[in-house]
């Protein structure tokens, strides 16, 4: 995307982000934080680092959760605008044995600049079969001891494929029935639970304890159920724009202690700063 379009997002409608920024924060949310998801604007990154930077800065989210090599190259500029890294999400392949760098070289790195979220993303598709995800809660118990010799906390971030059924029980059952929680907790996809059909605020309540990691996002209302991701990129609503229960999610994730919250839209109409921004006027006006 052309850059003059990211700086047109930049200048319109200040106003409305300075009111909605102050009326988030006049509402204290300790130790609740509102981030933004940086794969949103992976289209933009990182020939626009600077200008996307200061435009999420701006619009007044104070967190970032992006990969490995992005967040480490951007440090040192989210520093100076006031953002924290708190989350990373590892290489999708880690978890079994894949990979360029084993886990705890990728934590040592992500450690100095305020990652103490390592979280494993994504299963490929060709990893998913039985034979590959057996023996899956054992790594991830294997790779939670791992993040927590570094001081980090492992989480595993849901899609839609773990709620299909395999031999009469879910794949995510499956996959997380024989993990400890204190060593593998959740970084939950509203959005993906709701095109699988789960309902996050069940899925939520029921993880009390085990979900310190919230990706906000909507679904358009026509999105039939399915166990896989693909879905139609206008399926991706900026939040507020769709079906799922954001009332009921945030109450639900304020019980439950959910430690920071991160907007992302995998795909957008157009400009994804501008989405960015209506996302955050809709969460930030239902806490003012």
């Amino acid at each position: 995307m052309p850059v003059d379009i990211s700086r047109r997002s930049l200048l319109s409608g200040a106003a409305a982000i300075l009111s909605s920024a102050r009326a988030f924060a006049a509402k204290s949310l300790a130790p609740e934080r509102l981030g933004a998801e940086l794969y949103t604007v992976r289209n933009l990154l990182p020939k626009e680092d600077d200008s996307v930077l200061k435009a999420i800065a701006q619009i007044g989210y104070k967190e970032l959760e992006g990969d490995s090599p992005t967040l480490t190259r951007i440090a040192p500029k989210a520093k100076a605008l006031g953002l924290a890294m708190p989350s990373c999400h590892l290489p999708t392949t880690v978890i079994f044995g894949k990979g360029d760098k084993p886990l705890s070289e990728i934590l040592a790195e992500l450690k100095p600049i305020g990652v103490r979220y390592a979280v494993v993303p994504y299963i490929m598709p060709a990893d998913r079969t039985a034979e590959r995800l057996a023996g899956f809660g054992k790594r991830m118990n294997e790779a939670g001891e791992t993040a927590k010799k570094a001081g980090m906390q492992l989480c595993y971030h849901n899609h839609a494929f773990e709620w299909a059924e395999r031999d009469g029980k879910r794949i995510f059952d499956s996959m997380f029935g024989d993990t400890d929680p204190k060593l593998v907790q959740f970084e939950v996809d509203v959005f993906w639970l709701s095109v699988a059909g789960v309902d996050p605020v069940d899925f939520l309540t029921k993880n009390a304890g085990r979900v310190p990691l919230v990706h906000l996002k909507d679904k358009a209302p026509d999105q039939a159920v399915q166990y896989n991701e693909n879905v139609p990129h206008g399926t991706f609503k900026e939040v507020g724009s769709g079906n799922v229960d954001f009332k009921g999610v945030l109450a639900a994730c304020r019980k439950i202690g959910v430690k920071h919250y991160f907007v992302e839209q995998d795909w957008t109409p157009g400009d994804p700063v501008a989405s960015l921004r209506k996302s955050y006027e809709f969460v930030s006006g239902l806490h003012a």
